[in-house]
């Protein structure tokens, strides 16, 4: 895993305690996206499954998961799909 992927790993395990987590690069899938290569760090995936979403909207769960992301985009990162579950979902 590159850095950004590292950076989402390790700030969403210290915000969440997820009982599930994976931090997917899909770069490789949007190749030739304005000028990109598709080899490095700027499209994810995060699915995530943390007790800290119960009884959060949907829409709340990515506010929260966008403000640990946010320093990433901040610095070139495109895209990141989130799914997001609470235990009890």
């Amino acid at each position: 895993m590159g850095s950004v992927a590292d950076y989402l790993e390790k700030h969403l395990n210290q915000a969440f305690s997820p009982s599930s987590l994976e931090v997917i690069n899909e770069s490789h899938l949007h190749a030739g996206h304005a000028g990109d290569d598709g080899t490095g760090e700027s499209h994810f995936r995060i699915k995530i499954v943390s007790a800290a979403f119960d009884g959060m909207s949907r829409i709340d769960r990515h506010r929260a998961i966008n403000a640990i992301v946010q320093p990433k985009i901040d610095e070139g990162l495109h895209a990141c799909a989130i799914e997001a579950k609470g235990v009890a979902d």
